[in-house]
Order: structure tokens, then sequence, then C-alpha cells
């Protein structure tokens, strides 16, 4: 069995469709996945079906070449940290960004029982107005 970082590092380092794929295989059927306050997706979204019409069908709508761009991982048994920058053009404004963001995730019998999201929403926002 792959370990809790290499689990997640599949989920970042493909391409959008593979990352998706990867996310689909590992995703705890009840999963708890919370995006930051003051981000454009903020709140916590409980089971697949919900984070998927709420963060990720969205995402791929309203944002042109959107990004989460890992460039360090911190593991500690069944917690995973990765931390990035986002980056992507917003339709509705032609504005593109650049975000500093840090996702944990917690880590159960192989599948992501929670992810809770930290991000610079400010460069975010300037992209939206």
């Amino acid at each position: 069995m792959s370990s809790n970082l290499e689990l997640i590092r599949r989920t970042y380092e493909g391409s959008s469709e593979e990352n998706g794929r990867n996310l689909m295989a590992v995703l705890h059927p009840r999963v708890e996945w919370t995006e930051a306050e003051g981000f454009p997706y903020a709140g916590t979204y409980v089971g697949v079906e919900a984070l998927m019409a709420g963060v990720f069908s969205r995402l791929a709508g309203e944002w042109i070449d959107y990004r989460a761009q890992v460039h360090t991982y911190l593991a500690d048994g069944d917690r995973v940290a990765a931390f990035g920058i986002y980056s992507g053009t917003y339709k509705a404004t032609g504005k593109s960004m650049q975000a500093a963001f840090a996702h944990l995730y917690d880590i159960e019998d192989g599948k992501i029982l929670r992810m809770t999201q930290y991000v610079d929403t400010v460069m975010v926002a300037k992209a939206l107005s």
C-alpha cells in the first residue's frame, strides 16, 4: 500500500484529468472538505457529490487554466500538508491571480477523510473584481 504522502502527491502532480481521477479514487464517501472563509467557494462540503458540485465543478466552469502547484509536502502519520500556489484566470473578469495555499489532509484507511484549506484570499478576490 502507498504511503499517505504518495496518496496526496498523486492528486496534484499529473494532468488535471489524472489528478481528478486520482482524487476521486481516494475520497472517503463522507469526506469533509473545508474551503477557507473569504474564498469564493467558502464552506464545508460533506460527501463526494457536495464537494464536486460546490467546488470542483465551479472551478472548472469559472476559471481558465486553474492550477494548484505544490512545492512542499509534509507528512505526520495520518496527516499530510501540501503547500503551494494557486493560479488561473477568472473567466468573468479576465483577471489572473497567483495565491499561496496550504491544504491539510486527514487520511483514514487510505482515503481522504478531511481537508482544510488555508489560502491568501485577497489575491483570489482581486481576480474576481
